[in-house]
This record gives C-alpha cells, structure tokens and sequence, in this order.
C-alpha cells in the first residue's frame, strides 16, 4: 500500500472540507481522483503531503506514518500542481537541475538525472529557453519534468494538462503512462473525464469530503442506473413527443434540444429499434442516429448530481 488515509477530518471553523475521508492507493497504479469544485480533491492532496494540519485521522505513505518533518518519505514524492511552479529567471536545465538537487545532493547524479527528464519530456531543443519564451504545452512539460526529474516513487498530478493543445496533451498522457511502466504509482485529479478513462487504471470520485464511489471505470459504470443513450437528428422537432417516448419500456428519460433528441435507456435494455419506430409511427423525420454506452462523465453526473458548483 503505497498511500492509505483513514477516517481524516479537517476543518475550516464551521465547514468540514473533509469528513472521516477513507483513502487508498496501490502500489503501480494510476489512480483518478475526481469531483466537483469544492469537494474536497485540494485539501486531500494537502493533508496526505502534510502541506495542511487536521483535525483527526491518519495518514501513511509506504507503509510510514506522514509528517511534516518526514523527509525521507518526502523524498520519494514528486508534486505536480495546477499552477506552474518554476523560477522565470533560470532556463529549463536549469530550473530542472535546481529541482532534483533539493533530492538528489550528488551533482554528478543530479546532472544525469536532469539530462533524463530533459529528454523524457522533449524539451531537449528548448534548454537554454526560459520559460517565458515557452508555449504553454512546454512550460507544463517543463513543470512535469521538474517534479519527476529525482524519479520520485509516488507522483501527484493536479490537472496537469489545463488550457494545453491536443498535441501537448497527448504528449502529456503518454510521459504518465511511461512513468507509470517504469514502477512510479501515480495520483491524478483532472476535469477532463476522457484523460481519466484512458490512464487510469482505478477511480475514485469524492463529494462533500467523501469518497462515495471507487471502482475501475468498467465498475464505476456499472453502478448507475443509466445505459445506452441514442440521440436522433429530427427535422421536425415540434411533432416530437417526449411523453410518448418516456413511456417505452425501459427508457429513463427523453429531452428535445432544438433539433437534437437525447434518450436515455436503463442498463441491458437497447431501445434503438423502438425508438426509431415510435419516430416514424408519429411522422417525425429524422437523419443522423447515434448511439453510446454510458461514459464516465455520465456517471460523474449521477453521482455527485447536476448543480452548478463554486
């Protein structure tokens, strides 16, 4: 067990930003950490890297109690967060090497180190840039590599790839996944549900300073109500009728936006057919038909509701 919390509260005077939060982590995983704005993910992080004082609960990192003063564990810890973390006056072999040395007290090592994170995150042609004259896909390259540069054994990652293109993004994913392979476990917390679906190997989504759902994503899925979802392009919207198609067998609900009519089926039960049917029986006319199975952003949904969050 390389991260286990038990029973962690913590308090901001009357609000309880975590209540009797229950936490682990094995050793090789990449492990997602999801929830809505305000549920807690922050002050978690915080109190497992002894960055926050608690209340009550306790924390172990390998096995070892955590602590503010435990520098040995704290060695084995590489931190990633949202906001990049990197001194603007130095360049990025720099800012790397200046990293690792606060792990890594060798200088030869740390040099060799630096060159290794330099060429993992590919920012071997930018080592003499400062990083204001780094797009923002590589200052985010740049933050990762300064935080995995003493190869650290647990790697917590705070939405590493906000406001990044795609190509950066994808270039990111993979730097984890290979970090991953070579015996790192690493903690993610992302918004982005499709980068949690394709890395993490288990999830756990938290609420209100709770864990209330962990599973793999196959598991998580499997815990809501809702199943296939078909959405049909109808040319004649106002013929459409929502009532009618919510009381086919098996359908959860059916809403009309504009021209786009969604309609959600309970798990086992595929409605395509009857859908369709009920569409041309009721002379709606209608061109493109999708259908899907639930994603993780559905169940995101069902489980922590729809409300907007601070």
């Amino acid at each position: 067990m390389v991260v286990k919390v038990e029973n962690l509260v913590k308090r901001y005077g009357s609000l309880v930003a975590l209540d009797h939060f229950n936490f682990e982590v094995n050793e090789g995983e990449v492990f997602g950490l999801l929830g809505p704005n305000g549920s807690g993910k922050s002050t978690a992080i915080g109190c497992i890297l002894s960055l926050l004082t608690y209340d009550k609960g306790k924390i172990e990192l390998f096995g070892k109690p955590m602590s503010p003063t435990a520098y040995d564990i704290k060695r084995d810890i590489g931190v990633i967060m949202q906001n990049v973390a990197v001194f603007d006056e130095l360049t990025v072999y720099e800012n790397i090497n200046y990293f690792c040395g606060l792990y890594v007290k060798d200088k030869a090592t740390c040099a060799a180190l630096t060159e290794e994170a330099i060429e993992f995150s590919g920012l071997n042609d930018f080592r003499k840039f400062v990083p204001k004259k780094l797009s923002g896909g590589l200052l985010r390259r740049l933050n990762i590599a300064c935080g995995i540069a003493h190869k650290p054994k647990l790697i917590i990652l705070d939405e590493p790839t906000v406001a990044v293109d795609p190509q950066s993004r994808n270039n990111i994913l993979e730097g984890i996944q290979k970090l991953n392979r070579g015996g790192a476990t690493v903690i993610y917390t992302s918004h982005y549900m499709e980068e949690v679906e394709q890395i993490c190997t288990r999830i756990a989504i938290m609420d209100k300073g709770r864990i209330i759902a962990t599973g793999t994503n196959d598991e998580l899925k499997g815990m809501i109500s809702a199943g296939e979802k078909v959405t049909v392009e109808v040319y004649n919207p106002d013929d459409v009728l929502e009532e009618g198609l919510g009381s086919l067998s098996g359908v959860l609900s059916a809403e009309l936006n504009q021209n786009m009519l969604e309609v959600k089926s309970v798990r086992g039960k595929n409605n395509l057919t009857a859908i369709l049917e009920h569409l041309k029986t009721n002379g709606v006319r209608y061109g493109k038909v999708y259908s899907e199975l639930p994603t993780l952003n559905d169940v995101f949904l069902e489980i922590t509701g729809k409300q907007l969050r601070d």
